[in-house]
C-alpha cells in the first residue's frame, strides 16, 4: 500500500487512496499505521475516495480507530493532495465529508500553494446538534469536573468543541483535557481548547483531541475557539484572527456566510506498507 505523509500546523496524517473500495478494516489500519512505535505515526488516517456529490471523498478516521466527521487540518491536507496530484484540475471544489460537503480554494504563489482555505460552516450552539445531556445550549456556564471547577462554551463546528479561557490559570492539556472530553455533559465526549486572548485579532489555542489527545494544531478547534471569542467579545468581529497552536499559525474568519479556515499544509515522505 502505497501512502503519503502529510502535516497541517504540525498536524500529521497518512494518506491513502482507495478508488476501488479495497480498503476493509478502515478503523483497524488506522490504528496500526498511526501508531508511533510500531506504525508509520500520525494523529489520523485519510482515506481519498471518489464522490457522488463532489470532486473527492475525505474519510478521517482518528489515530485510536475512532471515525471523525470533519478535521479541520486534515481537510487542508486534503485539498493541497487532490489539487497537486491532479485528483482535481481547478483551484476552486468542494470536498465531501462526514461533515457534509465543503468548499475548498487553493491559494497559489509563484504557482505553487501557499494556503488552503476552507468553508467550515456556521458552527452551532444547540444542544441536540452538539450533542449535550439535558442542556439546551453551554454558554459562558460554570461547569465542575472532578471537583476542579471550569467556565465552559461548547459549540460544533463539524465535531463538538468546549472552549476554556486562560484568565487567571493556566491550564494542563493533558491533564484537564482528557478529564473533561469524557465528562457526563457530552454525550459524544467532546475536544478541549484552552484559549489565551492576545489582542483583538491574535489568540492562542491549545488543543486535547477526542480519540488523538494532545496534537499541535486543530483546524476545528482553531476556528470554533475564534468563533466563540468573537460572539462572547473578546475579539474584535468584523476582523480576521490569527491563530498560534503549538505547530503553527491559522487564519480564521467569521463572515455573514460562516466560518473560513486559512492555513499551510505541507507534504512530509511519502513510502509504502510492508503489509
Amino acid at each position: 500500500m502505497k501512502f503519503y505523509k502529510m502535516q497541517g500546523a504540525g498536524n500529521d496524517f497518512i494518506f491513502v487512496e482507495d478508488f476501488n473500495f479495497e480498503i476493509k478494516d478502515e478503523c483497524n489500519l488506522a490504528k496500526q499505521l498511526c501508531n508511533r512505535h510500531f506504525g508509520i505515526g500520525a494523529d489520523g488516517l485519510v482515506i481519498v475516495r471518489k464522490s457522488d456529490v463532489s470532486e473527492a471523498k475525505m474519510i478521517i478516521i482518528n489515530s485510536d480507530g475512532s471515525r471523525a466527521n470533519m478535521c479541520g487540518n486534515a481537510i487542508r491536507c486534503f485539498g493541497k493532495y487532490v489539487y497537486e496530484k491532479n485528483i482535481v484540475d481547478k483551484t476552486k471544489f468542494s470536498v465531501e465529508t462526514g461533515d457534509g460537503v465543503k468548499e475548498i480554494e487553493i491559494i497559489l504563489e509563484d504557482n505553487k500553494t501557499k494556503y488552503v482555505r476552507v468553508y467550515m460552516g456556521e458552527g452551532s450552539y444547540n444542544g441536540a446538534d452538539i450533542p449535550l445531556n439535558n442542556l439546551e445550549n453551554l454558554i459562558d456556564k460554570e461547569v465542575e469536573v472532578d471537583g476542579k471547577v471550569y467556565k465552559m462554551t461548547t459549540v460544533l463546528v463539524g465535531v463538538p468543541h468546549t472552549i476554556i479561557f486562560e484568565e487567571n490559570e493556566n491550564y494542563d492539556v493533558e491533564v484537564d483535557g482528557s478529564k473533561i472530553e469524557k465528562y457526563k455533559l457530552f454525550k459524544e465526549g467532546t475536544n478541549v481548547n484552552f484559549v489565551k486572548v492576545i489582542d483583538d485579532t491574535h489568540i492562542r489555542v491549545n488543543t486535547w483531541e477526542r480519540g488523538a489527545g494532545a496534537t499541535l494544531a486543530c483546524g476545528t478547534g482553531c476556528s470554533a475557539s475564534v468563533l466563540v471569542s468573537k460572539k462572547l467579545g473578546l475579539v474584535d468581529k468584523n476582523k480576521e484572527v490569527f491563530v498560534k497552536a503549538p505547530g503553527g499559525e491559522l487564519i480564521i474568519e467569521v463572515l455573514d456566510e460562516g466560518l473560513f479556515m486559512k492555513g499551510p499544509a505541507e507534504f512530509v515522505f511519502s513510502g509504502e506498507t510492508s503489509k
